[in-house]
């Protein structure tokens, strides 16, 4: 049961995150390509987004490692 939960903690939040950063890419680009002048700004928001979104997925293997070590 303990190697589930690792495998569940792991395994959502990647693929919810993959999905995210998928979809406000997409977004992203659809804006860009609608209004090339503000390209910078979004790119800008999109880059901070998607950090904001991985540092989430790792901070999540770490609570996984951590039920998994049974700290």
């Amino acid at each position: 049961m303990e190697l589930l939960t690792v495998a569940l903690a792991v395994a959502l939040p990647a693929m919810v995150s993959a999905f995210s950063q998928g979809w406000a890419t997409t977004r992203a680009m659809d804006n860009m390509g609608r209004q090339p002048e503000a390209a910078g700004d979004i790119r800008s928001t999109l880059l901070v987004a998607l950090a904001f979104m991985e540092a989430l997925t790792i901070f999540a293997m770490i609570v996984a490692i951590l039920i998994w070590t049974k700290v």
